[in-house]
């Protein structure tokens, strides 16, 4: 199993509209590499949600449920989307500025490559945001 973390701006589709639907297609990728991250996602795999702009905080988990196939918003054959389901809400969010300071995340996608929307993580780093936000 792999662990990832997607953004999406709270304003655009936030954590609340996500469980309230419980199941999404995430879509409106068109960077190459979180594309290539999308591609790489398999069924089972663990993704952290974290909401960007204002809030920049990892709010909750989801499955990926679906593998990556064509994005239906798109003709254009180069970009995917995948299928998750929503899980639970971290008990405390757990924010940029944490994560900043959180020794073991020095080398963080999030922080290394903050405009990336899909980021893969590491076994670590996803265990170190797990215990933070509990």
């Amino acid at each position: 199993m792999a662990y990832w973390l997607v953004k999406s701006e709270p304003d655009v589709y936030s954590w609340d509209t996500f469980v309230a639907e419980k199941q999404t297609y995430w879509n409106g990728v068109r960077n190459y590499q979180a594309r290539n991250n999308m591609k790489a996602m398999r069924k089972g795999d663990t993704v952290m949600f974290y909401h960007s702009n204002e809030e920049r905080q990892v709010v909750g988990l989801c499955t990926v449920v679906k593998e990556a196939y064509q994005d239906p918003t798109t003709d254009d054959p180069a970009w995917v989307v995948v299928d998750v389901k929503a899980g639970k809400r971290l008990k405390t969010p757990v924010t940029l500025a944490t994560i900043k300071q959180t020794k073991g995340l020095e080398q963080i996608a999030l922080i290394k490559q903050s405009r990336l929307s899909v980021m893969p993580l590491t076994e670590d780093e996803f265990n170190i945001i797990i215990a933070l936000g509990s």
